[in-house]
């Protein structure tokens, strides 16, 4: 890659937690007269682009600036003293676990910025859209780049209440309950986690993860162990979301507007099993390893559940709607990530982390163009876009539909491309789990998940008939292609599908070598 010393990492690593909170700040300004243009509102939401645009730059040239040949050592480290009382620290760091989801994080939002800029969203002046978007960022990007527990509870706190506010003042129809039921439940998850890292923190006299994973549990007592791991896991396990506690997220997803769709599909959901990842099994490995057989078990109940759930929203005449299927497909996809964590191998973790950034740009991706649909059509009910011949659109407007139908092939897990290997090697750690696992559960769920692979199959299959496929009405009223800017936003995640589908060596060189280390308790 390209030599860049460390304290010009230092300050990128800082830039890109720090950035967007500034830019926030700036964006309730108002604009100078210079920068207004025809209109203020479009100049908020062209400083949100310019102030993403920096971060996903600066996110790149830290990924360019990254030494691959020692991706399990923390790089572009600063750690300085906050409350010495608590020995709580400013302790920020990157790894080939964190790195690849910042640059996602860093992608996504400026993808959605783009987005809003030439679609902007309805409701409010845009400057509070901006400022919580931005604050969204900053919060996520801190999650994944922090390296102390009560700086992470934090940043997994700060992204909670921007959206609230984009799902309950940018929302559509029922925006109001489901901002509510995304804020109580995830906060109610968040005392669970709060007092869990207490806990760790308190017994072990130090928040800091870095010691914690070195240390790999053995200052802390068994039952100290299982019982952070429980506590910390609820609270986890509410953003990932795995079932039961996923009942939340359905409702958000479909009255979010676009962009908060994307950013809580893409980014948001990952912050959960980050947390399993870089928390529970290398500080807690005990308690992870009490859980294990039971999260396998809630990640596979949460596979068949999701497709069935999707099944029955795609069915001809259930009034299934577009968004909230691809809310329940999340909780399915997000039960491969749950079954590769709760194997405990490097496969199955590696394979946890390919899945994670194979969702956020697949998911990421079928959001944009279920927004861009309902823009087109004014719904997203299946019935109404499909009525009796389906909406054909191959016929209608072929580039659309060839994307919404790659969109949903990619979701699907066909080999080539991304959403292939997480899952592959999610069940494949699950096939032959760590010692201390009972194989025969674990064989028994690997064999629950692959038919939840043909369950997933069949949904998405059923979706681009439906809504692809059919002849074109002789009346049917004008529908527009693909747009300019559209093609802008959507292009970056359609590439980055198929180039980790074609190479996975790109990003399971940077996490496999981090995750031995992490299972291994700090021993490279």
């Amino acid at each position: 890659m390209i030599d860049i010393s460390s304290s010009v990492m230092q300050f990128l690593l800082a830039l890109i937690v720090a950035g967007p909170l500034l830019g926030a700040a700036a964006a309730l300004l108002p604009a100078p007269p210079g920068l207004k243009g025809k209109s203020p509102q479009q100049a908020v939401l062209r400083h949100g682009v310019l102030v993403t645009g920096v971060i996903l730059l600066a996110a790149i040239v830290l990924a360019l600036g990254f030494d691959h040949d020692h991706p399990s050592r923390i790089q572009a480290s600063t750690d300085l003293s906050w409350i010495p009382a608590l020995d709580v620290r400013l302790h920020l760091g990157v790894d080939g676990i964190s790195l690849p989801l910042i640059v996602l994080t860093a992608l996504l939002t400026f993808l959605c910025a783009l987005y809003s800029y030439f679609k902007r969203p309805e409701g409010p002046a845009p400057q509070a859209f901006v400022a919580l978007i931005l604050v969204l960022e900053s919060g996520t990007l801190a999650t994944f780049a922090v390296l102390d527990l009560l700086l992470f509870f934090l940043a997994f706190e700060m992204v909670l209440i921007p959206m609230y506010f984009l799902i309950a003042r940018w929302g559509g129809k029922d925006r109001g309950p489901a901002a509510w039921k995304f804020i109580l439940y995830t906060l109610l998850g968040s005392v669970f986690m709060l007092l869990g890292l207490l806990l760790v923190g308190l017994d072990s006299g130090t928040f800091d993860m870095v010691a914690l994973a070195s240390d790999n549990g053995r200052s802390l007592s068994t039952s100290v162990q299982v019982t952070a791991a429980l506590s910390i896991g609820i609270g986890l396990a509410v953003k990932t979301p795995m079932w039961p506690l996923h009942t939340w997220l359905p409702d958000a997803h479909t009255a979010a507007p676009t962009v908060g769709s994307v950013l809580l599909a893409g980014v948001l959901l990952k912050m959960g099993t980050y947390g399993f990842v870089r928390v529970l099994l290398p500080i807690v490995p005990d308690g992870a390893r009490t859980f294990a057989p039971y999260l396998a078990a809630f990640a596979v109940v949460g596979i068949i559940y999701g497709s069935l759930a999707c099944l029955a929203l795609v069915r001809e005449g259930a009034g299934g709607d577009l968004k909230r299927l691809i809310a329940y497909s999340s909780v399915g996809h997000m039960g491969f990530v749950l079954l590769g964590i709760a194997s405990m191998t490097p496969t199955g973790v590696n394979g946890a982390l390919f899945a994670n950034i194979a969702h956020g740009l697949i998911t990421g991706l079928l959001f944009f163009l279920v927004g861009a649909l309902k823009d087109r059509t004014g719904s997203t009910d299946l019935d109404a876009l499909a009525k009796e011949t389906g909406a054909a659109l191959y016929g209608r407007a072929p580039r659309f539909g060839g994307l919404l139908a790659f969109g949903a092939v990619a979701s699907l897990g066909l080999p080539g491309l991304a959403g292939f290997w997480g899952e592959m090697l999610a069940m494949f750690g699950a096939f032959d789990p760590a010692a201390g696992l009972h194989r025969g559960a674990f064989l028994t769920f690997t064999a629950l998940a692959a038919f939840g692979t043909l369950l997933t199959a069949a949904y998405l299959l059923l979706v681009v008939r439906r809504v692809c496929m059919g002849a074109v009405p002789e009346k049917a009223p004008e529908f527009a292609d693909v747009q300019g800017y559209e093609f802008a936003a959507w292009t970056p995640l359609v590439l980055l599908t198929v180039l980790a589908g074609l190479w996975p060596a790109v990003l399971l060189g940077l996490t496999d070598p981090a995750v031995h280390k992490l299972l291994a308790g700090g021993a490279s």
